[in-house]
């Protein structure tokens, strides 16, 4: 379904958001490159998106959030240094693995206005991961991820070519220590800079 990248319809959302809420997956155009998005806290959609991608279950699915608020209800903990690194790269391609319970999970929020729509249209974080098979590489036009979805999907919102076509990048924050887990659209020395920066404040 064609959605225009700058201004998306309200018709489109709004259909894109009855399939998440009906449990079905969708494919979303991100500044980066499409993505797999599902809604998981309805039962049976995080395994849904492990079988679409033929994903191993032991890799998790990282997080979409329209605000820092939201992320923060969602139980994640920012020090000093993920909230400097939220300010300068949010939104935008930086995914941060922060600490939440007793465990860790990944957020971002996307720097894209069908991305951005879609998540204050449906008012919640949402699951999104790269919209390719496991270990193929990365859908940066409706077409591919087409061709490597298929029927798995209720619907691609097709917003042309993805303008940045690189993922983001991965980093995990622990303690005052950051990780970068896997090199991406953000330089990594920038994140580190920014990060012990905020650390010595």
């Amino acid at each position: 379904m064609q959605i225009n990248p700058l201004q998306p319809a309200e018709d489109v959302l709004e259909r894109a958001v009855r399939l998440l809420d009906q449990g079905e997956l969708i494919v979303v155009p991100t500044e980066t490159v499409y993505g797999l998005a599902g809604d998981l806290e309805i039962p049976g959609v995080l395994e849904k998106m492990y079988r679409a991608k033929g994903r191993p279950d032991d890799k998790p699915i990282p997080l979409f959030a329209a605000e820092v608020s939201w992320i923060e209800k969602a139980g994640a903990k920012l020090g000093p240094g993920e909230r400097a690194l939220a300010e300068r790269f949010w939104p935008g391609p930086l995914t941060l693995v922060l600490r939440v319970g007793d465990g860790f999970k990944g957020f971002r929020i996307p720097d894209y206005p069908v991305s951005l729509a879609l998540l204050k249209k449906v008012g919640r974080i949402l699951g999104v991961t790269s919209a390719n098979r496991s270990g193929e590489p990365s859908a940066e036009t409706a077409e591919a991820a087409r061709a490597a979805l298929g029927e798995r999907v209720g619907v691609i919102l097709d917003a042309g070519p993805s303008p940045g076509g690189i993922p983001s990048t991965v980093v995990k924050a622990s303690g005052g220590t950051l990780e970068i887990l896997r090199a991406g659209a953000i330089a990594p020395e920038d994140i580190m800079r920014i990060y012990m920066e905020a650390q010595r404040i």
